[in-house]
């Protein structure tokens, strides 16, 4: 397929960056802006289509997000073709726990101007907006927040970390094994139908999350979370209407009424408003 990279761009509100450092960063933090993280395909029993055009079709054209395996992988057409020197790699998501599950995350190093960065745009979690560089235990300081990327010598995986309440919380850890197409596909069923992770569990749980010039929102289940420096605020989706004006409204996402009421079916909340003209 040919990608279309002015659509992506004009999805991402940006003009073509450079193929610099700071052009990745400008990158990196647009998508991560403009393209919220979601979950709708997996928890609605769908495997999601990892063919670039399934992906730029669904992202570009349709108005919607999609899980790291997606957002990612509209990310690496980018990379391709601006030009950038770089190779995949495949995670184990820790969140806060000693130990990774499966290779499921999929991320990407950068090489630029005599450094390795580590480029992430599909993270589920409280994930750094800019590019990292991969310095061992070096603290990086983006706005309000601080990571770190650092080996750990347990197994050796390279570890991205971000300080909070006082000490460092393991957010997933790779290495640079070479990452096949089998890879990700065997990645996608795992992450999308697997129900009894706990690092992932997707195809239970409505997740949605995008960051914001504020700092970052969150959609788990019924439960809206908006984080602004060290400032955490949440508030309970009570109706459907209200959750249909939410994913639109606040994570950008295009979704059909039928979309809306299966999703609160899903999740059982029976006793939640008429979904009557929750959405488009």
């Amino acid at each position: 397929m040919t990608f279309e990279l002015n659509k992506y761009l004009k999805r991402i509100n940006i003009a073509k960056p450079e193929t610099t450092a700071e052009g990745l960063a400008q990158l990196q933090q647009a998508q991560l802006n403009a393209i919220a993280f979601e979950n709708i395909d997996p928890l609605s029993g769908k495997l999601p289509n990892l063919e670039p055009s399934a992906i730029s079709k669904k992202i570009l054209d349709e108005g919607r997000g999609g899980y790291c395996l997606e957002l990612n992988g509209l990310l690496e057409l980018v990379l391709q073709e601006l030009g950038f020197n770089f190779e995949p790699i495949l995670a184990r998501v820790r969140m806060g726990r000693a130990e990774g599950g499966p290779r499921g995350h999929l991320a990407f190093l950068v090489n630029m101007e005599d450094d390795l960065w580590l480029v992430d745009a599909g993270f589920g979690g409280p994930c750094p907006k800019r590019p990292l560089l991969v310095s061992h235990n070096q603290a990086q300081h983006q706005d309000h927040d601080v990571f770190r990327v650092k080996t750990d010598p347990a197994n050796g995986e390279l570890v991205v970390e971000k300080h909070q309440d006082g000490d460092w919380f393991a957010l997933y850890g790779f290495d640079r094994a070479k990452v096949q197409r089998c890879d990700l596909e065997a990645a996608n069923v795992v992450c999308s139908t697997w129900s009894q992770s706990r690092l992932a569990p997707f195809p239970d749980n409505l997740l949605m999350c995008r960051n914001t010039e504020q700092g970052r929102i969150q959609l788990f289940n019924n439960m809206f979370t908006a984080t602004c420096k060290d400032q955490q605020t949440s508030r309970l989706i009570e109706t459907v209407d209200d959750l249909g004006a939410t994913i639109q409204n606040d994570f950008g996402i295009a979704i059909t009424a039928a979309e809306l009421s299966h999703i609160a079916s899903r999740l059982q909340f029976d006793d939640w408003g008429t979904t009557e003209n929750a959405c488009n």
